[in-house]
């Protein structure tokens, strides 16, 4: 039995944060911003709309789109590190909202690389026969641990979720492979005070290093190649990082997943959301392997390679 998602679903909140008002908020620029990270734009959610309201709109469109109802679900797991709350679990709050009273719940803390740890999390119960359908979901509502006056970072993140459902899929579809690292050395470089500190220099030269060599592991793993790739969703948090992790697997650039430009950072959610925006583009088909790939605070890291389809 093999384990693939059978459902996925996004929201982004309303609110459009761009370049051009950040100029009014902080010593930066349009030009600045753009040419450094690839960001035009960014989501913030308002102040009626937690991290759980998110996640609730994004679950639901996910179970929609995989042709069941909230009580099939045998399990959520919610990749978030702005909860609501240090507890009850963004992933308990959305049980009762979705009315899944079947589904046991819990979150997980892996920064940016959550979803991917979520969604391996997913895999083993469902291959392992525990249970049957699984709700992975990243969401982030980082505008609340932002430091707005802190240049370096004010101008890289956003909001949002994104849901998948995860189920049996058919032989040769759904995860291939993946591989999760950890790296505790470096959480000096990526982590939470009040509001999110970043040594950009040092998480940077990792990421670039990490997303190429985890997208080639997972794919030798799977006894494939870098011509086999069809489409590449990295983790959103930077255009000159996710063009290095393109380079490592000498795919042309429609070939790799951008929603960086019009969302900016939105971590956990970021990867979800992206396959969502290629969907609708008609970008991926049945039977594509997708390789998804990320990295984030711990410092954590994670890559699947998928072959979409149920």
């Amino acid at each position: 039995m093999n384990a693939g998602i059978i459902g996925i679903g996004r929201y982004l909140p309303d609110k459009v944060l761009t370049n051009a008002d950040l100029e009014k908020m902080v010593d930066t620029s349009d030009e600045w911003i753009r040419t450094r990270t690839g960001i035009e734009e960014r989501r913030v959610a308002t102040d009626d709309i937690d991290t759980s309201d998110m996640a609730f709109f994004a679950a639901q469109k996910a179970i929609e789109n995989a042709g069941i109802t909230a009580e099939d679900l045998d399990l959520i797991v919610v990749a978030t590190v702005t909860p609501d709350s240090p507890f009850p679990s963004v992933a308990c709050l959305i049980q009762e909202k979705l009315g899944a009273k079947n589904a046991a719940a819990f979150d997980i803390g892996a920064a940016c690389a959550g979803f991917i740890y979520g969604m391996v999390m997913a895999k083993q119960f469902i291959e392992s026969k525990v249970y049957k359908h699984v709700l992975v979901v990243g969401v982030e509502k980082l505008s609340k641990i932002t430091d707005w006056s802190d240049r370096n970072t004010a101008v890289l993140f956003g909001d949002g979720a994104g849901a998948t459902v995860m189920g049996p899929v058919s032989e040769g579809k759904g995860i291939l492979s993946f591989e999760l690292g950890s790296d505790g050395t470096g959480a000096k470089h990526l982590y939470q005070d009040d509001y999110i500190v970043m040594n950009g220099r040092e998480v940077f030269k990792f990421a670039v290093r990490q997303m190429g060599e985890s997208s080639l592991n997972v794919l030798e793993k799977a006894g494939l190649s870098k011509e086999d790739v069809d489409f590449l969703i990295p983790h959103q948090a930077n255009i000159r990082i996710m063009e290095a992790a393109r380079q490592r697997l000498e795919l042309p650039e429609e070939k790799m997943a951008k929603t960086v430009g019009k969302y900016g950072n939105t971590s956990a959610s970021s990867i979800p959301i992206a396959i969502v925006e290629e969907l609708e583009k008609g970008r991926i088909k049945d039977n594509d392997l997708l390789v998804m790939v990320g990295f984030g605070g711990g410092l954590t890291w994670g890559a699947v390679a998928l072959r979409w389809g149920r």
